[in-house]
């Protein structure tokens, strides 16, 4: 694998690091699996391309953050009010948002951005073209490091206990539709922002490009987590960002190993697989161990 193909590899492992960072939030800490992230991906995408052919990449960031909180609320709204099971409330967010991401886009499919600048064309040009690396990772460490301090305040504390207790957190005064709520709104709009990223990346903006986009960021963060470990909330953001990268190194190691496109699909499938079976697997091969080692006395 080339140097040029490994960098491209951590710089799109970076911006899927915060899908993996979203999922953190709302899977590991509020213990809800949201699908809404496919569609809100491309919904920050969608975003982010109207507005950098406006001529404001930046503003393009912010504003698919603000679609992404939206479109948590509503899921959350879905489930705390209208009692749908988080799953389907997720499925329904997912679904309504393909449809709006091609309105957004002045009812197309795609918004290329090839002749504009981008949060990536701001910077003067770097050696060996490392703007758009030294960019992501601002941007990652930012998000990183404001996560890491919202889950320390007590609003964050709240939205940690609502998925560890519910019962509890409901006995101790506190509203865990509310932190729930935030927590959705939260982790939305971090996928906002990394569908935005991934879009002027790109240089396009396409109403697809969420497909699969929970699937790869839950292996990204069971990757994580298996490399460094569970535990605390600045070992879960770094578990999330490293898993990624890992992924996107794993998935470009396949194309140089000359893996066809068609098998491509195949090849992401077996590591997720892979990733989301690790535990299961480990644990019973300790219980082997644990077995064997009884006989023997």
């Amino acid at each position: 694998m080339s140097l040029i193909a490994l960098k491209g590899a951590v710089e799109i492992g970076m911006i899927y690091g915060l899908v993996a960072l979203a999922l953190y939030i709302s899977y590991r800490t509020l213990d809800i699996a949201d699908l809404t992230v496919d569609g809100t991906f491309a919904l920050g995408a969608a975003v982010t391309a109207v507005f950098t052919v406006a001529g404001h990449p930046l503003g393009g960031l912010l504003m698919s953050m603000a679609a992404g909180v939206l479109a948590g609320f509503v899921t959350a709204t879905l489930q705390t009010k209208l009692k749908v099971q988080s799953i389907l409330a997720g499925i329904i967010t997912m679904t309504a948002l393909y449809s709006i991401n091609i309105i957004v886009m002045g009812n197309r499919s795609n918004l290329p951005m090839t002749k504009k600048d981008n949060v990536f064309t701001l910077l003067p040009p770097m050696p060996g073209d490392s703007s758009r690396l030294v960019v992501i990772l601002a941007v990652v460490a930012v998000v990183c490091l404001a996560v890491v301090l919202f889950f320390r305040t007590p609003l964050g504390l709240s939205v940690r206990a609502t998925g560890d207790n519910r019962d509890m957190v409901s006995a101790s005064s506190i509203n865990p539709a509310f932190t729930t709520t935030v927590g959705l709104c939260m982790a939305n709009a971090v996928v906002g922002l990394a569908g935005a990223l991934f879009a002027q990346y790109q240089k396009v903006g396409d109403a697809t490009s969420g497909t699969g986009t929970v699937v790869i960021g839950l292996a990204s963060l069971i990757i994580g987590e298996v490399i460094i470990g569970r535990g605390g909330v600045v070992r879960g953001v770094v578990a999330a960002i490293v898993g990624a990268i890992i992924y996107r190194i794993i998935i470009a190691a396949a194309l140089s190993a000359s893996i066809s496109a068609s098998n491509l699909k195949l090849v992401s499938a077996i590591i997720v697989a892979a990733a989301i079976s690790y535990p299961a697997i480990k644990e019973q091969l300790d219980l082997r161990k644990l077995r064997k080692a009884a006989k023997t006395r």
